[in-house]
Parts: structure tokens; C-alpha cells; sequence
């Protein structure tokens, strides 16, 4: 897997986290930093469709994710095929169902989650007009879109918009366009934030 995949599939996973990191309307990207910045803990619910021309209907994945500042995460998959991934103090595993339970994935593709983790705490903290892969506009009714900076990376992405919710705490949804023919939907709900979190979630997999 080439390096624009590795980031390709890097961004998908962490997606959810970052968009509801993303909290609060903002007219400025000042203010966006400064609401980013009051956040501790994240745990929400995502259903995340996939759209493609070829398919009548979108193909539909659910989960539960967990966020601790400054760099802990646990983003369960459980419908249809379980999996997690979790971060903690620096370290990446990912765990996928198979026929005998729970096993770690030992793949180069988890090299990949590391090197763009400084980009997604970048995102985390609300400083999109820093980012190094991505040319960031703050758009009017609390809009943002992303734009790969690497010719190479918008065959794979086009573009990223993200739409934030009204209410401060919560976004509406977001979208990842990768083609004119393909795209990906992901939608949040019983968003919680600020309320601790035991350690053990980024730790351990039942």
C-alpha cells in the first residue's frame, strides 16, 4: 500500500473523532481554536454510509467512540464486522473480528495512523489553517471545507466538508467526496463531552 493510501485510509479511521472535535459554530477560525480548546473528553455514537453509483442502496457501518485529552482513543466498529482502534500514550492497535475473537492487526498500515497523528491533533485543536495536508476554508453557516494539498491525494479525496451544528458541543454531519460517483456520509448522535472517561477504554478490548 502506497504512502497517499496509507493516509487515504489514516484519515477515514479518524474522521469521526475529528469532526466532533470540531464543536461549536464559529465565524472565525480564533473562535473554532478556542472552543476546540475547552473540549477533555468525547464520547459519541457514528453511522457512517458509503454511497456509490453502482449500489442502490449505501452500504451502512455503526460504532461507539471514546476521545481523552491530549491523545487517547477507542473507536469501535460494531455493525456490520467489529473492530477497534485504539490509541494511548503514543502507542497504535488496531483489533479485528475473526473466528476465533478479538485479534491485533499487525500491518504497515498502522505505521501510517502514527505519522498522521500530528495532523489529526493539529485538527483536534481546532488549527485547520495549519495543517499540512489540507488547504482549509472556514465557509459561511458554519461550514468547513478541506482540500488535499497533494495532486496526488485528490485522486483519492477530492474534498472533505465538514458542517457544525448550531448548538456549540455538536456538528451536523460530514462528508467525504472521493469521486463524483463516490462519496461517504457520517452522522453523530448522543454526543457526550467533558465527562471522564476511564483509562481502561483506551487500554484493554473485551
Amino acid at each position: 500500500m502506497n504512502n497517499l493510501h496509507k493516509k487515504r485510509n489514516t484519515t477515514y479511521l479518524l474522521l469521526p473523532l475529528i469532526a466532533v472535535l470540531c464543536i461549536g459554530w464559529a465565524g472565525s477560525w480564533d473562535e473554532l481554536k478556542s472552543t476546540a480548546g475547552t473540549v477533555t473528553s468525547v464520547k459519541a455514537a457514528f453511522r457512517q454510509e458509503k454511497h456509490l453509483k453502482i449500489l442502490a442502496r449505501p452500504l451502512i457501518s455503526e460504532g461507539v467512540f471514546y476521545y481523552q485529552a491530549p491523545r487517547s482513543l477507542r473507536w469501535e466498529y460494531t455493525h456490520p464486522v467489529q473492530s477497534i482502534l485504539l490509541m494511548h500514550d503514543g502507542s497504535v492497535k488496531r483489533y479485528v473480528q475473526t473466528a476465533s475473537g478479538m485479534e491485533m492487526e499487525r500491518s504497515a498500515g498502522l505505521d501510517a495512523m502514527q505519522v498522521v497523528l500530528d495532523e489529526i491533533t493539529r485538527w483536534l485543536q481546532g488549527r485547520f489553517d495549519e495543517s499540512e495536508m489540507f488547504a482549509a476554508q472556514l465557509e459561511d453557516a458554519g461550514r468547513i471545507v478541506l482540500t488535499p494539498k497533494e495532486e496526488g491525494f485528490k485522486a483519492i479525496i477530492q474534498r472533505i466538508e465538514i458542517h457544525l451544528a448550531e448548538e456549540p458541543g455538536m456538528i451536523r454531519d460530514v462528508f467525504i467526496f472521493e469521486s463524483p460517483e463516490a462519496y461517504t456520509h457520517m452522522l453523530f448522535s448522543d454526543t457526550a463531552l467533558n465527562a471522564p472517561i476511564d483509562a481502561s477504554i483506551f487500554r484493554a478490548v473485551p
